[in-house]
């Protein structure tokens, strides 16, 4: 499929993970797209994996999203090589855990500051884009976690559940001007974040049951799972999608 020819994409997170698998399934239909991350060495291996006959339509960025500044000239420099803007996908987002007692406010602040703040700073920077684009999508991404409880990470729950309301408010915010905006909830997928995931020493696991979906054999899912729903959802096959969630979670919250 070829959806994305002659569509502008920026994807934020696309050093690894969900975001790198966007990055490539998009590339791989046809888009022009940017691939920003705050991880040079990640951008460097988004890069390698891409075919030799699509790395034309690919320009990489440094971006730390919960930094003003660098959403700002990062993306000035990314509308600059798409001349304009059509799909902005939000993949970019931390996680930490620890006893709710026991968080520091300081890893509770990063954790808003990436996964909410940053989701809305990227948002205020492309609106005026994807509105002159007449057909644009943003994707944001929330969580399982902020619909069924994830015990041990409290600020990155608040932090999805946050961004759910912020794609509601968007979404209707914009409608008539042409702006669709949805969330994409995954469940617990094989990425960097749930690879170093650091539960407290004396943790229950019998609490974490939900993580893991009933497909798969109970299987973490992978980013092209979630990577071929984000190309649906932001192309002309969704529409008439806007406001709303796709949860992608093997079934953990059935």
């Amino acid at each position: 499929m070829r959806r994305y020819e002659n569509r502008r994409v920026l994807v934020t997170g696309a050093g690894s993970g969900i975001g790198q698998g966007v990055a490539l399934r998009l590339l791989a239909e046809g888009a022009q797209l940017v691939a920003a991350d705050i991880s040079d060495q990640g951008l460097q291996a988004t890069l390698e994996a891409v075919p030799a006959d699509q790395r034309e339509r690919l320009e990489t960025l440094t971006l730390d999203i919960s930094d003003p500044e660098s959403v700002r000239a990062a993306t000035a420099a990314a509308f600059e090589f798409l001349g304009g803007l059509d799909v902005l996908v939000n993949a970019a987002g931390i996680l930490r855990a620890a006893h709710t007692h026991e968080m520091p406010l300081e890893d509770w602040n990063k954790v808003i500051s990436v996964n909410l703040t940053g989701t809305f700073l990227m948002i205020q920077a492309a609106v005026p884009k994807l509105i002159e684009s007449q057909r644009g999508v943003i994707v944001n991404f929330s969580s399982t976690s902020a619909f069924g409880s994830n015990p041990y990470m409290a600020a990155y729950a608040a932090s999805k559940a946050g961004v759910n309301a912020l794609t509601h408010t968007i979404a209707l915010e914009y409608v008539k001007k042409g702006l669709r905006a949805v969330n994409i909830v995954p469940g617990g997928i094989s990425t960097g974040i749930t690879a170093g995931l650091a539960l407290p020493a004396d943790a229950d696991w019998s609490l974490m049951a939900r993580l893991p979906g009933w497909l798969e054999g109970g299987a973490l899912g992978k980013p092209e799972d979630i990577a071929g729903v984000v190309a649906m959802a932001a192309s002309d096959d969704g529409r008439y999608m806007t406001g709303t969630e796709l949860r992608v979670d093997g079934g953990a919250l059935m």
